[in-house]
C-alpha cells in the first residue's frame, strides 16, 4: 500500500508537507509546481486518502422481518450483515431491534434508524414522533415522511418480460406474492405484477389464468403455484417469478412432473440468493446488489444526521441480469 513517505521521497519534500497538500490544506506555501507534482506521484503509487468519518451513534437498526421462509430471511441476513459491517467501517454505531422487541423498546434519544422489513401505518406513525431522521431498505412506506432504498423491481420485470419476448415467447406467465396495504394490513397488488402486467399487456400477451398469486413468499407457497400452474389445461412457454425463493418451489413442482426446463418452459426470476445456481436447473434470474443498496442507505442517514435537510429521497438500485439454464 502506497504510503505518504514514499510520495515524500518521490517528490523530495517533507511528509508533512506531502499531508498538508493531499489534504488540502490552504496554510501550507508550497509552489504550484511541488503541489502538481505531489498530486501525480501520489495518483502514480495509487494512494488513496483514508476517509476519516465522523461517529454517528444512538442508531437503530430496526429488522422487522417476518421470518415464514428460510430463503427469503437468508436475503435479508445478508442485507443486515451487510449493513452491519458497512456501518463499522463508516463510524455508524447500530443497536439492533426486533419486531419480537416491540415498538417500545426503541430508545427515545435516537439520532438516526434504518429499517428492514415491514411497519404498519401505527408504528410508522410512532417511529416518526420518536425520530424523523429514517432510511427504509427494500420498501417505502410513507415517501414523504423517510427516505427509502429499494431493489428496482419494476425494472427487473419489465427486463425479464423483454427478453422472454426477444426470445420469441408468446405465451408468458407470472408467479409472485401480494404486498400489504400499510393502513389495512390487507393484501395489495406488489409492484412486480403491477409491472408484469403493464409488460405483457405492452406486448399483447397477458392471460389473467397464467397470473398466480400467493400472500407469501415462501418455497411451499411456489410449489403450490407450480403444481396448479401445471394442472391448468395448457402451460405457458415462458415464466416471471417475483423471488428466488418463489421459483425454487415452482422449480420442485416441475421436475416432478418431468416437465423440461427451459425446453418446455422457461424460467426467470429475481434475486440471486446462493441456492440459485445450485437448483436444477441453475436460475437464471436478477442480481440485486445488496452493497450497493447498503451504501446508499447509509450515505443517506449520514448526510441526514450531519447536513439536515427536510426533503426525503427514493432511491432505486438497478440489478444485472444472471444467465443460467432455466431461462
Amino acid at each position: 500500500m502506497a504510503t505518504i513517505k514514499e510520495i515524500a521521497e518521490i517528490v523530495g519534500v517533507s511528509s508533512a508537507a506531502v499531508s498538508r497538500v493531499l489534504n488540502y490544506d490552504e496554510g501550507i506555501s508550497v509552489s504550484p509546481d511541488t503541489r502538481a507534482a505531489i498530486f501525480a506521484a501520489a495518483e502514480k503509487v495509487g494512494y488513496k486518502k483514508r476517509v476519516i468519518y465522523p461517529k454517528i451513534d444512538h442508531v437503530a437498526l430496526l429488522y422487522f422481518t417476518e421470518e415464514e421462509d428460510e430463503l427469503e430471511d437468508i436475503f435479508y441476513q445478508n442485507i443486515k450483515e451487510e449493513l452491519t459491517g458497512q456501518a463499522e467501517k463508516m463510524n455508524i454505531q447500530l443497536s439492533e431491534y426486533t419486531r419480537q422487541n416491540g415498538m417500545e423498546a426503541i430508545p427515545k434519544d435516537l439520532n438516526a434508524f434504518v429499517a428492514i422489513g415491514w411497519l404498519n401505518r401505527q408504528e410508522i406513525n410512532r417511529l416518526y414522533q420518536i425520530c424523523k431522521r429514517g432510511v427504509f431498505i427494500g420498501t417505502s412506506p410513507d415517501e414523504k415522511l423517510f427516505d427509502a432504498v429499494r431493489p428496482n423491481m419494476d425494472s427487473f420485470v419489465t427486463q425479464i418480460v423483454d427478453y422472454f419476448v426477444e426470445k420469441g415467447h408468446k405465451s408468458i406467465g407470472f408467479i409472485g406474492g401480494s404486498d400489504r396495504n400499510i393502513d389495512t394490513g390487507k393484501p395489495s397488488m406488489d409492484i412486480r405484477e403491477w409491472s408484469f402486467r403493464q409488460s405483457a399487456q405492452y406486448y399483447q400477451c397477458l392471460r389473467e389464468d397464467f397470473i398466480l398469486i400467493s400472500d407469501k413468499f415462501t418455497v411451499q407457497e411456489g410449489y403450490r403455484l407450480g403444481k396448479e400452474l401445471i394442472h391448468k389445461q395448457e402451460l405457458p412457454t415462458a415464466l416471471c417469478v417475483a423471488s428466488d425463493t418463489l421459483a425454487v418451489g415452482v422449480l420442485q413442482a416441475l421436475n416432478e412432473e418431468g416437465i423440461q426446463i427451459p425446453e418446455q418452459i422457461a424460467i426467470f426470476s429475481i434475486n440471486d440468493v446462493n441456492i440459485a445456481k445450485y437448483v436444477s436447473p441453475p436460475l437464471t434470474t436478477i442480481h440485486i446488489d445488496i452493497p450497493s443498496i447498503c451504501e446508499t442507505a447509509l450515505e443517506l442517514l449520514r448526510n441526514r444526521v450531519l447536513n439536515g435537510g427536510e426533503i426525503t429521497k427514493s432511491i432505486f438500485v438497478n440489478g444485472i441480469p444472471v444467465y443460467r439454464k432455466s431461462g
